[in-house]
């Protein structure tokens, strides 16, 4: 489905409130815009670009590499030195 929004005074986009309920964008979240390569744009929740970055560095890792986990390693790490 497309939707309609218009520039305002500002720069100021308002985002469809259907739109908006789908992709449960609430007053006061942040988005992430950019441009793509087609010269469009991309619009994102805050919480969608950090999932993207959890699952590319999961991808990278091969596994459900953690916060503990790298700790662990830096201070075993350490310890040898």
């Amino acid at each position: 489905m497309t939707y309609h929004a218009k520039v305002i005074a500002g720069g100021k986009i308002v985002i469809p409130a259907e739109l908006r309920r789908e992709l449960g964008i609430a007053d006061g979240d942040s988005l992430v815009l950019a441009k793509s390569i087609d010269g469009g744009i991309s619009l994102k929740t805050y919480g969608q670009v950090v999932r993207e970055a959890q699952q590319a560095f999961r991808a990278m890792t091969g596994d459900d590499y953690s916060v503990d986990q790298f700790l662990r390693e830096r201070a075993s790490d350490w310890r040898e030195e």
